[in-house]
C-alpha cells in the first residue's frame, strides 16, 4: 500500500459514505486509512483501517478528508481540524453561517472543496442558470427539487446554490428575494422574486428543475440524479485533485476547470 493517497471518511454510515468506501477500497491511487463515526461503525472496512470517534486520532491517520456527514459533526471536525490540518472535501449540507466561516478560515491552513452536490452535472446545470438568469433577465424564476422522504434539510444545498447563482447574475440578496412557500391570499409575485420549492416522497435520488418563465416563452433546466454512486465519484474525483493544491476553498467548477 505505500505510496496511496491515505483517505479518512467522516459520514461512512450514509448512504454516500457507503460507496465512498467501496470506491477508495477498490481504487489503486488510494487507501482507506481512517473512518470517524460517532459510535459504531455499520458496515466493514479494510482491516488496515483506523475506526474511531476521536477527530485527533482519525486526523492522524489521514492524508485527506472526505466529510458526508451531519452538519454538527462537520461543525466538530472543522474545530479540530483547525490544529490539525488537512486537506478537506465536504459534501455535508444544511450547514449554518457560523460552520460555513470555519470552512472558510481552514482554507487559509489546508485546501479545502466544499460543494453541495458532487455531481459534474450539477456544475454544468449551475454555469448555465447564471448564464440564463443574466440573458433572460425579465423572466420569472423557480425553483424546483424533489429528494426521498428520509432528507432531513430543505429546501435541498444544491437548490439553493442555483438560487445564489440566479440572484448573483442579477445582482440580487438572495435572502431578500428568496420565497419558499406559498399559501392563501400571499398576493401577486414580486418582479425579483426567486420562488425555491421542495417536494419530498420515496426513493428520488435528487431532482433539480430550474425554469425561466418569460412573457410568450420559457426554458426549463433539469437535472437528474439516478445513483448516490454519482456523488461518492465526484467527491473522491475531487480528493484526488485537492490534495495538492494551494490553501484556498475551492468548488467543483475548480475542479472542472471552468
Amino acid at each position: 500500500m505505500a505510496g496511496k493517497l491515505k483517505i479518512g471518511v467522516c459520514g461512512a454510515n450514509g448512504r454516500v459514505g457507503r460507496l465512498l468506501v467501496d470506491l477508495i477500497a477498490s481504487h489503486d491511487a488510494c487507501e482507506l486509512s481512517a473512518v470517524l463515526v460517532r459510535s459504531r461503525l455499520d458496515i466493514q472496512v479494510p482491516e488496515n483501517c483506523s475506526v474511531s470517534n476521536d477527530a485527533s486520532q482519525f486526523l492522524r491517520s489521514c492524508d485527506v478528508v472526505i466529510d458526508f456527514s451531519l452538519p454538527d459533526s462537520t461543525d466538530y471536525l472543522l474545530d479540530v481540524l483547525h490544529d490539525l490540518p488537512r486537506p478537506l472535501v465536504c459534501g455535508t449540507t444544511g450547514l449554518s453561517k457560523a460552520t460555513m466561516q470555519k470552512l472558510s478560515n481552514l482554507a487559509k491552513k489546508t485546501p479545502v472543496l466544499y460543494a453541495r452536490n458532487m455531481s459534474k452535472g450539477i456544475a454544468i446545470l449551475d454555469k448555465l442558470v447564471a448564464m440564463v438568469a443574466k440573458s433572460m433577465g425579465d423572466s420569472d424564476i423557480e425553483i424546483t427539487e424533489y429528494h426521498h422522504h428520509l432528507k432531513k434539510d430543505a429546501p435541498s444545498g444544491t437548490a439553493l446554490h442555483l438560487a445564489e447563482s440566479a440572484a448573483k447574475a442579477r445582482n440580487l440578496d438572495l435572502d431578500k428575494v428568496r420565497v419558499s412557500g406559498r399559501d392563501g391570499e400571499c398576493g401577486t409575485r414580486k418582479k425579483d422574486e426567486i420562488g425555491v420549492m421542495a417536494l419530498r416522497g420515496g426513493d428520488i435520488v435528487g431532482r433539480h428543475n430550474v425554469g425561466f418563465y418569460a412573457l410568450g416563452e420559457f426554458i426549463e433546466l433539469t437535472h437528474n440524479a439516478t445513483s448516490r454512486l454519482t456523488f461518492a465519484k465526484g467527491a473522491l474525483e475531487a480528493a484526488l485533485w485537492l490534495h495538492t493544491k494551494p490553501n484556498a476553498l475551492y468548488g467543483i467548477k475548480d475542479l472542472l476547470d471552468f
